[in-house]
């Protein structure tokens, strides 16, 4: 099992502790190869939740709803979570102009929020990480 494997389990617990330690120990890493996993598992949890049909609409609402359920979610970039997620279902070029940190926090808190809220099983999310692992493979 793979570090961002682990990363993306313990998202799916919300085992914040074990995701923080997880989170420094790949900082310390400068993430090898972390970005592109996480950037896939968040594309691959984003395309399962939001169907062909999503508007903005749907999308501010979902951030607002992720956002209030935060202890402090007034502290998390709303349009640059609307941006991101937008961009997973379509619209590539909202995501232009997001730093890459910023980014990346964006992706890892949704990711968790959306793996939650899917309640997957322990094979259902073995078999989430491995298509995670192929589409980031894709495009290293």
């Amino acid at each position: 099992m793979t570090k961002l494997g682990d990363l993306i389990r313990a998202l799916a617990d919300a085992d914040w502790d074990h995701v923080d330690a997880l989170v420094d120990e790949l900082d310390r890493a400068n993430w090898e190869d972390g970005l592109q996993v996480v950037g896939a598992a968040f594309a691959v949890a984003v395309n399962r939740r939001f169907g062909p049909g999503t508007t903005p609409a749907d999308v501010a609402r979902y951030v607002s709803s992720a956002r209030a359920n935060y202890h402090d979610g007034s502290a998390l970039p709303a349009l640059e979570m609307e941006g991101l997620i937008r961009a997973a279902i379509g619209e590539p070029e909202l995501a232009d102009n997001i730093p890459p940190a910023v980014a990346l926090g964006v992706e890892v808190f949704i990711l968790g929020q959306l793996l939650q809220d899917a309640h997957l099983m322990p094979e259902q999310l073995d078999e989430f990480i491995a298509e995670a692992e192929r589409t980031a493979a894709e495009y290293r």
